[in-house]
């Protein structure tokens, strides 16, 4: 059976995906620009939702994944955290500027990770050679690569996705994300030979506010400060029947 992994980005999200009967959670706090490192207490909450394994995203801000010495000493401190808090895993990603690994600080946080798995995340979406950039992470030590195949979702990023599973050959896992839902998750899965695949099955939930001023934006102008986005249950528990 293939592993589902559900993007969380709080503790009732986590419960979803274990009630769902996800094995694995990538935890994140702002999922809207792609996630970025979730607090101390999050992380701790999450620990206690029994039946998942917990990866941890560290990614200390949105953007592009070139960092300065101050966000690697952030990066760093962030792994030792998840260590303490048992955090089953953590999710790292960094290029130098040409668009390559940047293996030097990457070799830095997976030794910070100590005994825990590491993945690379989507950041392998945005290198220039991603063939070249999987031996770097083979060699590295990284366990598994989060990937849509360079494109835009993973079910157009099939042909790359397959071709990197052949590349692979067992020595590091591919897993397939982006874009994945009920619908596609089976047909990506047998057309790449992929084992493990990457959703986030949210849905849109609304505020148990009654009392609301409108016109008052927190962030973005035009967003709905009185919705967010939480893991589906019933898209997951969907998720895992079709791919069982």
């Amino acid at each position: 059976m293939a592993i589902l992994e559900i993007c969380a980005g709080s503790v009732e999200s986590a419960i979803a995906a274990r009630n769902g009967c996800a094995q694995r959670i990538e935890l994140c706090a702002a999922l809207e620009i792609g996630g970025v490192t979730p607090s101390a207490g999050l992380i701790a909450e999450a620990r206690k939702v029994d039946g998942l394994t917990l990866n941890v995203i560290i990614r200390p801000r949105g953007g592009d994944f070139l960092y300065d010495e101050h966000e690697v000493a952030c990066m760093e401190q962030d792994i030792r955290i998840c260590r303490e808090l048992g955090a089953d895993g953590v999710v790292i990603g960094a290029l130098t500027a040409d668009g390559d690994i940047d293996t030097a600080l990457c070799r830095r946080l997976i030794a910070a990770a100590g005994d825990m798995s590491v993945t690379f995340h989507r950041a392998f979406d945005m290198c220039r050679d991603p063939k070249a950039a999987l031996e770097e992470l083979i060699t590295i030590g990284c366990d598994r690569v989060l990937t849509s195949g360079q494109a835009a979702t993973a079910q157009a990023g099939i042909p790359l996705l397959k071709e990197l599973v052949e590349q692979a050959d067992g020595r590091i896992i591919i897993m397939p994300g982006c874009g994945v839902n009920s619908d596609n998750a089976a047909r990506i899965l047998q057309a790449t030979g992929a084992v493990e695949i990457h959703a986030s099955a949210r849905k849109s939930v609304g505020s148990g506010m009654k009392f609301r001023h409108s016109g008052v934006s927190m962030g973005n102008p035009d967003s709905d400060e009185y919705a967010r986005k939480e893991t589906d249950v019933n898209e997951v528990r969907t998720i895992v029947e079709s791919i069982s």
